[in-house]
């Protein structure tokens, strides 16, 4: 270590607060939970980590943002840190209401407790300037998944998920070292700041190294798996069936969260401070990178929403639209350097922002409407199993309705200015090959009006179909209050002004990147 960096050290370490106390609280837990069980000690205790940690990170933004010249460190702390930090902590306290009564008391320290630590890997991975750090944040949130994967479920389906899971994970994570490790062979050096530096004159050449495309094929195969992105996605449907609802809500956003996040810091869609725009700026390794985006995209989008439509099992349609909705998250990439270079109104990293809120709103609480549901004392596993649920529970079934129309995307909803702002993001594209992005929105709206089939089906089963016995719903006072608040983000986001405020947010995080 330099001096340089040693000295950065020193002061950015204070801004660690948030991630400090939550991975402390965690362990505290872990001890705590040898000697006494109960789901609602502990639920409490990870809501209180969760508020002190949201308290830390609006108390320190300030100095954050004034520590953000520190790029020698293996930390920053700019406007994608905040945003983040707040995404993790939030959603962090949406899983706890989520998961309050679905958890066993003899499990529920030891779940609270990964919950904590994987919100602290996602602050650290969103503040990562340097690939050791990076990699360790992104473990900090796998290694408890595959533990919260074991807890969430008694039974053989259960264990299965957890070792699929974590077997296909640690390759994944192989593949992204691998990629790691020739980034290091070409630049000589592990931080993100002079890595970019570099990456920038790398992508001015007319000739792309061929060490620096086989690392781009190994990072974006290493973290496709986190955000399944075909083909990468092939264990979704199997561990979302064999988990519980609250396990499958947190497989279907927070890795994305967190695949995404790195995404940014490693392609340099979001700059360090003081880190100068490149004509292509997000091509990190090199020109080819908006391409290779294009191509996943498509991929994922057409596959998830085509095999979604067979399914019968909720989970495992829920899965495929999770893949799906993978790869209408992938087309910003592909198009944010050509936006950015053009100077558009909406950059592409906006709308990817942007949709990663909504996405997380109105899927979470679907899975939240599911995992309270019981049809004849059983949780609900198939489509016909919402028979009727309309004349059981309306206010439930108008609930679970207004977050399928906004994974449709229909006006009035999160997803209807999310989509909105990713294809019409494609179509403003001004390029060489213009009309490439100009089909990847066509193809991406076509693939909205495939998904609408199979979520517009799950209403009419509510609403038009009978059933002998209605399901009805569980007394879960947590599991409705985490409802209510996905419902309630879905609306606020799509109107003003909801979404005036959140969108002005992630615009000052993309301005600040682009200098």
């Amino acid at each position: 270590m330099t001096d340089a960096q040693a000295q950065a050290l020193v002061h950015v370490f204070p801004l660690l607060l948030p991630e400090i106390l939550l991975t402390g609280l965690a362990c505290l837990v872990f001890l705590g939970g040898t000697v006494r069980n109960g789901r609602h000690v502990w639920a409490v205790v990870a809501l209180g980590g969760l508020s002190a940690a949201l308290a830390a990170v609006v108390v320190g933004r300030s100095a954050g943002q004034l520590s953000g010249e520190l790029n020698v460190a293996p930390v920053l702390f700019d406007g994608l840190t905040t945003l983040g930090r707040g995404l993790g902590i939030a959603g962090g306290i949406v899983f706890v209401c989520l998961s309050w009564c679905d958890i066993d008391d003899s499990r529920a320290a030891d779940w609270h407790a990964c919950l904590l630590i994987v919100v602290a890997g996602l602050g650290l991975v969103a503040a990562a300037n340097d690939l050791v750090m990076l990699f360790t944040a992104l473990e900090m949130v796998s290694l408890p998944t595959y533990v919260m994967l074991y807890l969430a479920r008694a039974g053989d389906e259960g264990k299965e998920a957890a070792v699929k899971y974590f077997l296909l994970s640690v390759f994944s994570s192989a593949l992204l070292l691998f990629g790691m490790s020739y980034l290091y062979g070409l630049s000589g050096t592990t931080n993100l700041t002079q890595i970019l530096r570099l990456q920038g004159n790398l992508g001015a050449a007319q000739e792309t190294p061929a060490l620096a495309a086989a690392a781009l094929v190994a990072v974006v195969a290493g973290l496709g798996f986190r955000v399944t992105a075909a083909p990468f996605h092939f264990y979704a449907p199997d561990v979302y069936q064999g988990t519980s609802h609250s396990a499958a809500a947190f497989l279907a956003w927070v890795p994305k969260l967190a695949g995404f996040l790195a995404l940014l810091r490693l392609f340099g869609y979001v700059l360090p401070p003081g880190v100068s725009p490149r004509d292509l700026l997000g091509a990190g390794l090199s020109d080819q990178t908006p391409i290779l985006f294009w191509f996943v995209a498509v991929i994922t989008m057409t596959w998830g929403n085509l095999l979604a439509l067979l399914q019968e099992n909720l989970k495992r349609l829920l899965a495929y639209s999770s893949i799906a909705h993978a790869g209408y998250l992938l087309m910003p990439l592909a198009t944010a350097p050509y936006l950015r270079q053009q100077q558009a109104a909406i950059d592409g990293i906006d709308a990817l922002l942007y949709y990663l809120a909504a996405y997380g709103a109105m899927t979470v609480g679907l899975f939240a409407v599911l995992s309270v549901v019981r049809d004849g004392g059983r949780p609900v596993e198939t489509i016909d199993d919402l028979a009727g649920l309309s004349r059981g529970h309306p206010l439930l079934a108008l609930t679970a309705a207004l977050l399928l129309f906004s994974l449709v995307g229909l006006p009035l909803t999160a997803g209807f200015t999310g989509k909105f702002l990713i294809f019409f993001g494609a179509i403003a594209v001004q390029a060489e090959h213009a009309y490439l992005f100009t089909v990847l929105a066509v193809i991406g709206m076509v693939n909205a009006a495939i998904g609408a089939w199979y979520y517009l089906r799950l209403v009419a089963v509510m609403y038009l179909r009978q059933a002998l016995a209605p399901p009805v719903p569980l007394r879960n006072v947590a599991a409705l209050l985490a409802i209510a608040a996905c419902a309630a983000l879905t609306v606020a986001l799509a109107v003003p002004p909801g979404s005036t405020w959140y969108l002005h947010l992630v615009r000052r995080v993309t301005l600040a990147a682009s200098g």
